[in-house]
This record gives structure tokens, sequence and C-alpha cells, in this order.
């Protein structure tokens, strides 16, 4: 991840320049490697680079050769080869990044270049010549990003990667829609991605599944993401997504050592364009360049003998990954709630619950010097894979819940995912929340994914990695595993951390402040001491007007207003008093 910041159309840009680098500094967490801005007419493109593609050569913002396109990226971009093979008109790349694709994609497809795009993205570019600005999100908003105005500067706009950006300069900002597109030409947002899954959730698909689709495109979507040139890993809770994202990739490294090992052409194992160590696909979905791999490395964290770690540790057994189990105490959780908070951005109770062992363990990860992992998030809400899935009334009420699920992982976990990681320069990169994989499965019929008696929840993914009736074939997963009950991470870390925060909350929070909320909340009033408490850590941060870009979420069809997955009855574990 790198971290952005940009102004377009400031009174008077050169004098701002100095405040636009302080707010680019708040993100250096994003991107240690280095820092960079560009100034064209009265705009400013500020950059705080993680390099993971392109490492010596991939500084931003990027800059065409005539100096009238400037480009601020955060992200990857996994098709970028294919891209530049298929450009109609020759560009002269000035480095081996793998987002400078964007600005000769802008000069041939203007504002339908995103659509071309094959990642997971956030970016700003300025046209000198036209005075122009587009800015971007990928079609998830897997990497965070915001906008904003301010009254003192009418006429002006800005874009970051976080709030914390934004805030001191603007006094109106809202979180950048995934999947669209803005143009100061028009001065509106306009969505790009719209497959009909998405835009129709009322339509319902009527397609059968196809197990071995899903399989393929997963495998797929892993392969693409191991695109890098430093050192990588996998985040592993033992749970069905993380496990199932190691195993893939843990077999992708296997092959592609093979294979490199079997090269006689005397590229060395090197990228034969940039004389770099890089993995990926060409359009013939065939590795282009190999090297041999490193053995995969996996981690988890938890409590003391936490479920989780129980289980990342046998399926890690069973791959063969080098895995690094890290504990923490829930002193260690409380005394990184603030920060968490701060980093997060966020008040939601969920959010915070499980980011605060993730921040944990990112700062371990990147203590080892791993600075990119694979992890599993989307899986639960493409397969309805959350408890209260089970309540789901038919399939049509089971589709449109997986749409809603999708539609705002921007502000709950893909921000979870994306922030408690770049709080300490690590990127993650989620496999699930690939753009093909999501037309595969978006596209079977809900009736496939509801939970009964006879199947369990995210049946057909598990289905489509079952291999008992594949004689030749390993299996991907042990069975305990590959069928083991959707454990959400806040309590799969240990049931004992939840009921902290709560007992914490308890004695934090009285019944008198329930009673009486601060006004500036409006109509947005916690239900729970643990959200109040968290909503007030929030307050010591930001100012009022970013709430707004918060999203609080509860189960639906489902009493009760505790978010955790032990509070739903058919929980192996539950709470004593469950609805």
């Amino acid at each position: 991840m790198c971290g952005i910041f940009a102004c377009h159309h400031h009174p008077d840009v050169q004098q701002f320049k100095p405040t636009a680098l302080k707010m680019g500094k708040a993100v250096r967490h994003r991107g240690p490697d280095w820092s960079g801005n560009h100034v064209a007419n009265n705009t400013i493109l500020v950059h705080e680079r993680l390099s993971i593609v392109g490492v010596d050569s991939g500084a931003q913002p990027l800059v065409n050769d005539e100096g009238t396109v400037s480009l601020a990226v955060n992200g990857e971009i996994y098709n970028h080869r294919v891209l530049r093979k298929h450009l109609k008109k020759e560009y002269n790349f000035k480095t081996h990044s793998d987002c400078e694709v964007i600005i000769p994609l802008y000069l041939e497809h203007d504002v339908d270049t995103p659509r071309y795009l094959d990642g997971m993205f956030s970016w700003v570019l300025h046209d000198k010549v036209q005075d122009r600005v587009l800015a971007a999100r990928d079609p998830i908003g897997i990497t965070t990003f915001y906008m904003g105005r301010s009254s003192e500067t009418p006429g002006a706009v800005y874009f970051a990667s976080e709030l914390k950006c934004l805030h001191p300069v603007c006094d109106d900002i809202i979180s950048f829609p995934p999947g669209h597109i803005y143009d100061s030409k028009t001065d509106k947002l306009t969505r790009y991605f719209d497959p009909k899954w998405l835009v129709e959730p009322t339509n319902i698909p009527t397609a059968p599944v196809d197990y071995m689709a899903l399989r393929h495109s997963l495998e797929r979507s892993v392969r693409k993401r191991l695109m890098a040139e430093v050192p990588f890993g996998v985040l592993l809770s033992g749970g069905l997504d993380s496990s199932l994202v190691a195993s893939i990739a843990q077999r992708e490294i296997t092959r592609i050592n093979e294979e490199a090992k079997s090269l006689s052409d005397g590229t060395n194992g090197t990228n034969a364009e940039s004389g770099h160590p890089l993995v990926g696909i060409d359009d013939s979905d065939h590795l282009r360049t190999v090297q041999v791999l490193p053995e995969l490395h996996s981690f988890s964290i938890g409590l003391p003998d936490a479920p989780d770690a129980i289980a990342a540790q046998k399926v890690a057994d069973y791959l063969g990954t080098k895995h690094h189990t890290f504990t923490f105490t829930i002193e260690d959780g409380l005394n990184a709630l603030s920060d968490v908070i701060y980093h997060l951005e966020s008040y939601d109770v969920t959010t915070i619950r499980a980011s605060t062992p993730m921040f944990l363990l990112s700062r371990k990860i990147k203590a080892l010097g791993v600075k990119m992992v694979l992890s599993g998030e989307g899986s639960d809400e493409i397969f309805g894979g959350y408890l209260y899935f089970h309540a789901a009334p038919d399939k049509a009420a089971f589709h449109e819940e997986t749409i809603r699920r999708v539609k705002n992982l921007h502000l709950a976990d893909c921000l979870r995912a994306n922030k408690s990681t770049s709080a300490w320069g690590v990127e993650a990169r989620v496999p699930f929340l690939d753009k093909e994989f999501l037309n595969v499965a978006m596209n079977i019929d809900p009736a496939e994914k509801m939970i009964t008696k006879e199947r369990i929840e995210k049946y057909i993914i598990r289905k489509a990695f079952d291999t008992s009736n594949e004689p030749d074939t390993k299996a991907y997963l042990p069975d305990e595993i590959l069928w083991r009950q959707k454990e959400q991470f806040s309590d799969g870390v240990g049931y004992g951390w939840i009921d902290a925060l709560k007992d914490h909350a308890e004695a934090n929070v009285t019944d008198e402040m329930m009673k009486n909320p601060k006004p500036e909340w409006g109509d947005d009033i916690p239900d729970s001491k643990e959200a109040y408490w968290y909503r007030c850590m929030f307050d010591e941060h930001f100012p009022p007007y970013c709430a707004k870009t918060v999203m609080r979420w509860t189960p639906t069809w489902s009493k009760q207003t505790d978010p955790s997955g032990r509070a739903i009855g058919i929980h192996a574990n539950k709470y004593e008093t469950t609805q």
C-alpha cells in the first residue's frame, strides 16, 4: 500500500504546498519507502510510497515525457503487462511500476480507464493541458480513499487515502464510492463498475454452481497476487478462507519453483524487462518469467490457546508453510485501542474488535521484513458465511443481503484489512475480491448458497475444494478445516477478548452517560456501552463531521445487536443468551 494526498483547483497552490506535504506525511506509515510530490497549474499530488513492484524505479508521482500528465496511485495493477502489450500507441515507460500504465490508458481511453484495470487501486491523475483531474477507486474499495471539500476554498476538491489527511483542511468529507470515477470536467462521480449482479440486486441469478469454475477462478486470483519483488506471506487464521488462500498459494509456489528450475533460457529467474525477480501471469494465463521462491511464511495471532491459533497450526503443518504464531494479552489489546481507532478511522464495534489483533499482528509481520500478505476477506460476504445467514427466509433475501454486504465491504472488512496492515507499512491482498472471481461467484443461483440441515455455511466453496472424489489429487485442506464452522476473527483470537472489551466498556461508561449521548452525535446513537466507549475515542481523534464516513452494522434477521458470531444461537460456543 501507499498513501496519497491531492488537491485540485486550490487558489494558491504554492502557498498551500507545505500544508499538502504535511497532509501527505500523515499517511507516511502507509508508504515509508519514499516521498514525492508534483505541482502543475493549481493542482498538487503528494505520494508516500511502499515499494512492492518496480522497487528501484517506481517512485511517484509518475509523469509522462511531455510533462502534461501526472499520476499518484495507491494499489496494485495485476494485469499491467497485458495492458502494456495492447496499447494502441507506443508509450515510453520510465519505470517498471505496475501503475505507470494508467497514464497511456488515460491518453487512449479517457474516463473509461478504470474499466481496463484488474487490481486494487485508488488514484488521482492530472491532465495539465486540460487542467483536469480524474480520480478513481477499485470496484470493491479494497484500498481506502476519501474525497473532501472546504468552505474556505470553494471550487477546490481534495483526495486522500485516509481521513487524517483531509479533516485538517476539509469540513465536508465522504468515503469515495468504490467502482466510481470522479471527473473535474463535470464535477461528478460516475459508476464504471456495473455488473448486473451489483446494479440489479433484485434480479436473482439462476445459474447452477460449477465447482470447477469456482476452484479455478480462485486459483487464478491467488496466482495474480503473487506479483511481488519483496518478501511476502499469508495471514492464516485457521478458518476456511485464509486456509484456502494459503493452500493455493503454497501449491502455486511449488509449481512456480518446479518450472523455474526447469528453465534454460539464461534469465536466472529474473524479469526480462526489469532485471528483477517477478511472478505473474500474462494474457495466455502462463507464467511469463519466474524465479525460485522461498518457502511461504504464514502468520497467526491469538490469546493463549485461541481456537484460531490451534487450527492455524494444523493447517500450517499440513501445508508445510514456515509458520509464525504470535500471542497477545488482553492488556496488549486494550493498550492499543486508541491507536487502532486512530488508524482505522472508525468506531464500528465489529471492525475494532477484529482490527486490534490484526493491527498487533501486522507490526510483528513488519518486524520480520515482510511487506505483503495475502488475506481471506470477502468470502463471507460473497457466500453468506456469517452465521446469521442461517435465518435467511428465502433465496432472494439471501442474495440481496450478500450484495449489501459486498457493497459495504469498503466500510467494514476491506477497511479493517487495509488500515490495520497499512498502519505498519504492510500491504494486504484479497483474492476473494478479484473481479473475475466475483462475477463467477455472484452469478450463482443463491439457492446453492443457502444453509440447510445438510449444508453448512459456505458449502459451495468448501465443496469446490473437496477432492475426496479425486483420487489422484492431494487434498487442499484437512477435512476438519475444510468443514470447520465459521468463526469470526474477533471470536477466534480467543473468546476472552470480546468478553474483556465488554467488561472494560462497562467500567468506563456509566448508565447515566448512555442516557445522555453527545448532542453532536445526532441520530447516530451508540446502542451499547462498548459502542459508546469507541465513539468517545473516535471523537478524540476526529471532528464530528467525519462520522458520516463510518458505518455500524448488526446482523440481519436477528434481534441481537451484538455482531459477534457467538451471539447467534447455532454457534457451538454461543453466549448463554442468544437469539
